[in-house]
């Protein structure tokens, strides 16, 4: 008996050396050699509350919250009024996310001893977090992913630990388009757990809203497999895979040149998923394309700004709403959403566009010839002449000598304008620069002095210039 005495006595004192060592190592912040003396301790003294208990620390301090749990629990169950015991647990569960659990074990502390200070302060700590849970899960439900982000970060000043916090700020942050964050959240999640669902989920989320849909199934897939009743990594797989199918059957009836099931089909795919922005962005765009295919060019235009709407930085829908406008001889929205491209890409190509935008801006605002004389800008000189006979009978003066001195004035000034479009589109020159968009102002701008070319020749005194008409 009192050999076996002896025996615990040496194990003891062995295991109180082994503890003393342990906390030297701790004060010098060698964590991982004072996690080594302490399981040394409890090696030689498994039922030694303190020990636990002084592990526990260590393990905290060395982020590995789960093993300090358990080592708190086990120093607690060994001894219910260990102070220090129960205090550890609570942090651990705080750590972890369990603010309920850690209150619990807060408030035994403060049954053992009501004036610790640190344990009323935790008690608030665990409120805290339990209240920005309760603020989160209201947020998340109204879509109001920021205020999910903030609950979620104050939350994690005190449950640095919680996988599920960090998963759901990451979630969050990949609705409001905020990728590299989330994923960065995401990959720290997975380096310490490879198999987490959640995580796994959230990264295929991001590659899913950056259109890197093949990738975003593999991550979803990995999910279900180590989640198979992760109902939301389902749903997102299944809608990521019917958003291809639907946009490749898309693209592919675009190139057939079969536009109306190219339409048709666009706009199905757009009903999948409203809350991938980029994707859409793009869908929004192809059936803009499809649009003005189909001379839909009012609703092609508002395809193209949806588009930008959800993706502002998405320069093929600023280049296919320009050409719209330009199709339209909308010149000033033309040249605005040009300019837009050539501060964003300063190419060639677009710098000619550009340009290009800008000469027809300027061409509309002086005046229009072709449309003074009612042909099209491709009309033939056969047809320009044509043109100016019935105009300049329309608005000759004799024709108007009875009406209201107003009539008379404004009749006169439209026979001056059919007058000088037929001198430019008459003359290969000017209609030349005309065309190209030169200022003519010098060629025209004494026209109505110098006197009008007849077409067929001879002069006449009836009108101003050499245009002859007879009345009868």
């Amino acid at each position: 008996m009192s050999l076996f005495l002896s025996f615990i006595s040496l194990s003891s004192r062995e295991a109180e050396s082994f503890k003393e060592q342990g906390n030297a190592y701790y004060i010098k912040k060698d964590y991982s050699e004072a996690f080594n003396y302490y399981t040394k301790a409890i090696d030689m003294c498994p039922k030694n509350a303190s020990y636990y208990g002084n592990r526990a620390a260590t393990l905290m301090m060395l982020s590995r919250h789960r093993e300090a749990l358990e080592d708190s629990q086990q120093a607690v169950r060994l001894d219910d009024t260990f102070m220090k015991g129960h205090l550890r647990e609570g942090k651990c569960h705080l750590s972890l996310g369990n603010a309920m659990a850690a209150s619990r074990c807060f408030h035994r502390v403060l049954e053992l001893e009501p004036d610790n200070s640190q344990a009323q302060q935790e008690v608030k700590n665990a409120d805290s977090v339990l209240e920005y849970e309760k603020m989160a899960e209201i947020g998340f439900e109204k879509h109001d992913f920021r205020m999910v982000v903030f609950c979620m970060d104050r939350a994690l000043e005190s449950a640095s630990a919680c996988h599920r916090f960090k998963v759901l700020k990451a979630e969050c942050l990949a609705m409001l388009g905020r990728y590299p964050e989330a994923q960065s959240v995401a990959s720290d999640i997975l380096r310490m757990d490879a198999t987490n669902g959640d995580a796994l989920y959230v990264r295929g989320l991001c590659l899913y809203y950056e259109d890197c849909i093949d990738k975003a199934v593999q991550f979803f897939v990995q999910a279900l497999r180590m989640a198979p009743d992760h109902e939301k990594a389902r749903l997102a797989c299944r809608n990521a895979k019917a958003l291809k199918a639907k946009k490749e059957d898309g693209n592919q009836a675009f190139k057939d040149g079969n536009y109306d099931a190219a339409y048709e089909l666009y706009s199905e795919a757009l009903t999948i998923d409203p809350n991938n922005i980029k994707t859409n962005a793009k869908l929004f765009c192809n059936r803009g394309t499809v649009g003005s295919k189909l001379k839909k060019i009012d609703q092609a235009i508002e395809d193209c700004t949806k588009a930008v709407k959800l993706d502002e930085t998405y320069i093929k829908a600023y280049l296919r709403r320009a050409q719209c406008y330009m199709d339209k001889e909308e010149y000033d929205e033309a040249v605005r959403d040009y300019e837009k491209v050539y501060q964003t890409e300063k190419t060639k190509e677009h710098k000619h566009l550009l340009k290009n935008a800008q000469l027809e801006l300027k061409k509309s605002k002086r005046k229009d010839y072709y449309k003074v004389l009612g042909v099209d800008k491709n009309a033939t000189e056969d047809e320009i002449k044509k043109a100016y006979r019935k105009r300049a009978l329309m608005h000759h003066p004799d024709r108007h000598s009875s009406a209201s001195a107003e009539i008379q004035k404004e009749e006169e000034k439209k026979f001056k304008e059919v007058g000088e479009a037929f001198t430019v589109l008459s003359d290969p020159k000017k209609k030349s620069r005309y065309d190209s968009g030169h200022d003519l102002e010098d060629d025209t701008g004494n026209m109505g002095g110098e006197g009008w070319r007849s077409v067929g020749g001879g002069r006449g005194s009836s009108g101003p210039g050499n245009f002859f008409f007879q009345f009868g």
